[in-house]
């Protein structure tokens, strides 16, 4: 049987995305009703982090814990990886010890080596180019406050960044129109927006934030400075500043918009603190469905027919 990722989005179809957004909302109802679960039972889950996390490793430890798994925290300091050892015989070796493995770090094409190598399926939990565990909490956050995203518009309003890059493939995979607004210089991955363009998704690169919020139903935002990029802060600050999500922005998007941010956070910089700490913010759900969409995501990639 062949091992499947998710490396990005684009690893499950459209129907399987869809099923999943379903599915995690369903776990996190059986949760609340206090639903015992543990299709993960004996099973252990190797968590590879080369940049620091705070939702992540909570969100995947949690979920294993509530399937009735294990989580295994390794960091370059624990392991050979850290000393230089080939990513090529790391993946060999943790992939004949445990059963799943996320991996959170720079360079995307470490995670495809890491992939390429692997015996079981591996999860793309953030690298520099896509964070596509995100879009799936982003999604399910949406879905259940206003219902299917499909034929909504979405405005990204900041950096051309992973974040974005995500976001292009969830216009693409889940069916809504995304307006880029970000700063000259600072553009997501040109043949990232071609690629889905050519698939069909309508994708809009603009300068103006208030246009790319115009009648928005989300407008989303992320740091302006990523973890590896602080030597560029002052330069960015100064780039993005037009580009903070503030009152007038959410005022030209429709009037039940909501705001999201995967966080952390800078209030008073990318985002006014009118705006998340306001009543269109919904970020701490959207940070709590990190750990049910990932439960989702570990279920399916587990090849576990839900039971419950």
């Amino acid at each position: 049987m062949t091992v499947r990722h998710f490396l990005t989005l684009l690893d499950l179809s459209a129907d399987e995305l869809e099923a999943l957004i379903r599915r995690a909302i369903e776990l996190k109802r059986l949760l609340r009703a206090g639903h015992r679960y543990e299709p993960m039972k004996n099973k252990t889950l190797g968590m590879v982090f080369e940049k620091s996390s705070t939702r992540t490793r909570v969100s995947f430890e949690t979920a294993m814990t509530h399937f009735g798994g294990h989580a295994i925290f390794l960091s370059p300091r624990d392991t050979q990886l850290g000393r230089g050892e080939p990513i090529e015989d790391s993946a060999r070796v943790l992939s004949r010890m445990v059963d799943m493995i996320m991996v959170r770090t720079f360079e995307h094409e470490k995670l495809e080596l890491f992939a390429a190598y692997s015996q079981v399926p591996v999860i793309n939990a953030l690298t520099d180019r896509f964070h596509p565990c995100q879009l799936l909490a982003d999604v399910q956050t949406y879905v259940e406050h206003r219902g299917p995203i499909r034929g909504r518009t979405v405005a990204w309003i900041g950096d051309g960044n992973n974040m974005c890059h995500s976001y292009i493939n969830a216009a693409r995979q889940f069916g809504f129109t995304l307006r880029i607004a970000c700063p000259e210089g600072f553009e997501p991955e040109a043949r990232i927006v071609e690629a889905a363009r050519a698939a069909g998704a309508e994708i809009q690169l603009l300068r103006d934030p208030l246009a790319a919020a115009e009648e928005a139903d989300l407008v989303v935002t992320d740091v302006w400075a990523s973890m590896g990029q602080e030597d560029e802060q002052r330069q960015r600050q100064a780039a993005f500043a037009p580009y903070q999500v503030d009152a007038r922005v959410m005022a030209a998007a429709k009037e039940d918009a909501l705001f999201m941010h995967c966080l952390p956070a800078h209030r008073g910089e990318e985002v006014a603190a009118e705006v998340i700490d306001g009543p269109q913010s919904v970020v701490w759900d959207e940070a709590e469905n990190r750990l049910h969409a990932q439960k989702a995501l570990i279920e399916h990639l587990a090849g576990v027919r839900p039971k419950a």
